[in-house]
């Protein structure tokens, strides 16, 4: 009897051993990343993306494609189709385009490295890379760690939780968290192909405005120049609106909001135009590109625009920062009417 006792505390000694030895550190872990985050030449990945402003939330489809970390194409689009943008980075400059208007802006940017990218696996990698104190566990099938964020913002949203697949280390989820920890946006990824190819005009403009659009019809011109005013939560700026102004245009009405207090500003809200297939021509923008989570637009140090769901919106401050102006264009996603 003490034989075989002895025989079973050796075998559960051994498979501890062994068990033990199976386990991969942190550092075993990033090392890994960094080195497959280097050898991959492209990848395709498919995500479904989930912005919550206030009690609202927004649900998008993205789908990514990055070549050798140079040149991308990241399609952004709702469930219903209503609103669709893609950036591509091309030798070019990065392009912003807006199918449905027949637009598109070309930016000299250094984007995506000069922020954190929720839906890219090498900004993923690199933000763990920079946060040493990055927190690690590891469960059945997952390796997930929780590191701060490198968003012009992070202020807003410091920390992400970051899931990877231990078979093939591809991204799994990421939640961007507030400082409350609360998730503000959350990525699922339902399909990641570590072995995609591409053709050479994969990351043409022309070519992929064409296709969009096919997917997307160009909005039409319609005598109908109605639209839902949206009202930025400015409690967090210390502003209230003080006027609101209506006014007929051309291609019909344009809404002005006046906030003053502590920070003022005026966000300018009307019906996008629609520009015909023949003249589409690529505006050089002299501002940033800006990644709102829903849209993206261009940033200056007073101003910022974007096209949402067919209507074009602008907030034109002197006091608000850049980052500023970015977090009430989020809070505008939330409140459809006063």
């Amino acid at each position: 009897m003490k034989k075989r006792r002895l025989v079973w505390l050796v075998c559960l000694v051994a498979l501890f051993i062994l068990s033990a030895c199976g386990a991969k550190s942190k550092e075993d872990v990033e090392k890994d990343l960094s080195k497959k985050a280097e050898e991959v030449k492209g990848y395709k990945a498919t995500a479904q993306m989930t912005l919550q402003t206030g009690e609202e939330k927004q649900a998008y489809h993205v789908e990514i494609w990055n070549k050798e970390n140079s040149f991308y194409r990241v399609q952004l689009s709702t469930a219903k189709k209503d609103q669709s943008q893609m950036i591509l980075k091309n030798e070019s400059g990065v392009y912003v385009l807006t199918p449905s208007l027949n637009k598109s802006f070309k930016f000299q940017s250094e984007w995506p490295k000069n922020s954190s990218q929720a839906y890219l696996f090498e900004s993923l990698v690199k933000d763990i890379q920079s946060d040493k104190e990055a927190a690690f566990k590891e469960t059945d099938k997952h390796y997930v760690f929780e590191t701060k964020t490198r968003y012009p913002n992070s202020h807003m949203l410091p920390l992400q939780e970051v899931t990877f697949n231990k078979r093939d280390l591809a991204p799994v989820s990421v939640k961007v968290m507030d400082p409350d920890r609360k998730p503000v946006l959350t990525v699922n990824f339902t399909k990641v192909d570590f072995g995609a190819s591409f053709e050479k005009s994969s990351f043409d403009v022309k070519k992929n405005m064409t296709g969009a659009q096919l997917e997307m019809p160009v909005l039409a011109q319609t005598k109908e120049k109605e639209f839902a005013v949206l009202y930025p939560d400015a409690k967090a700026a210390g502003s209230q609106l003080l006027e609101e102004n209506e006014m007929l245009t051309a291609g019909g009405k344009r809404v002005v909001l006046t906030y003053g207090g502590n920070k003022s500003f005026t966000v300018v809200q009307e019906k996008a135009e629609v520009l015909p297939a023949a003249s589409v021509e690529t505006a050089s923008m002299s501002g940033e590109m800006a990644d709102l989570g829903f849209a993206f637009g261009a940033v200056t140090d007073q101003s910022l625009s974007w096209s949402y769901k067919g209507v074009d919106y602008m907030i034109a401050s002197k006091d608000l920062s850049k980052e500023e102006m970015i977090e009430v264009a989020q809070s505008m996603q939330v409140k459809m009417e006063k």
